[in-house]
């Protein structure tokens, strides 16, 4: 009976504490976290978001501007293929390096990391390069007319993201060479990643519309 009571009254302050809220101690938490469980991944998602808004809204105005014109493309002629198609398929196959480079960020492989940036920043410079190509082959102006205005607002969107995701994978890369690197900084690859396939995807949605919506 005695070491029931002094059991009943033990548990008293244990029970208070629990309803007072006792402090825990979580220093030994991690302080970061790839995926979902990352606030910075939740950032990039929304900023996917309102940007991929955005393109909606693009293709849209041009297929209204389309669905108003009585020759479409206004001149007569589409844009020519070859630098389009070329810079799809390039973007297409960067999807294999970064895919690699944020396999390799998850394991907090240092090597591998760079070497991604790397191979990741040449593509980015071929797209850019490749851009300007396209840009001069669409063989119609800004100001020419409508269809001339809506087609460069939708080149120029995109290529506003890829020079953006090409700063950022070049400001990574500097900093994974120059150290000291941070565990947390392989999140920020990942998430470079992530975004990278979003760069991708609305290209292709956007080839279709310039170029395919041309020669419908």
């Amino acid at each position: 009976m005695i070491m029931s009571g002094d059991t009943h009254h033990s548990a008293k302050p244990a029970k208070q504490a629990v309803r007072q809220g006792a402090a825990l101690d979580i220093s030994a938490l991690p302080t970061f976290a790839f995926g979902p469980r990352s606030t910075t991944w939740w950032g990039t998602m929304g900023m996917v978001l309102v940007e991929g808004t955005v393109f909606a809204l693009g293709v849209m105005s041009y297929f209204y501007l389309r669905s108003q014109s009585d020759q479409w493309p206004d001149g007569g002629i589409p844009p020519d293929l070859m630098w389009g198609t070329l810079n799809t398929l390039l973007m297409l196959l960067s999807c294999v390096p970064n895919w690699w480079t944020n396999e390799a960020a998850k394991q907090f492989d240092l090597r591998k990391v760079r070497i991604g940036l790397c191979i990741c920043m040449v593509f980015s410079l071929l797209f850019l390069g490749g851009r300007v190509g396209e840009f001069a082959s669409l063989n119609v102006k800004w100001s020419d007319n409508a269809y001339g205005s809506v087609t460069w607002m939708l080149l120029g969107l995109h290529t506003t993201h890829l020079i953006t995701d090409t700063y950022n994978t070049l400001v990574l890369t500097v900093l994974f060479f120059t150290g000291p690197v941070e565990a947390k900084r392989f999140v920020d690859v990942s998430e470079n990643a992530a975004y990278w396939y979003f760069v991708v995807i609305s290209w292709v949605a956007i080839y279709a519309v310039i170029y395919g919506g041309a020669r419908l």
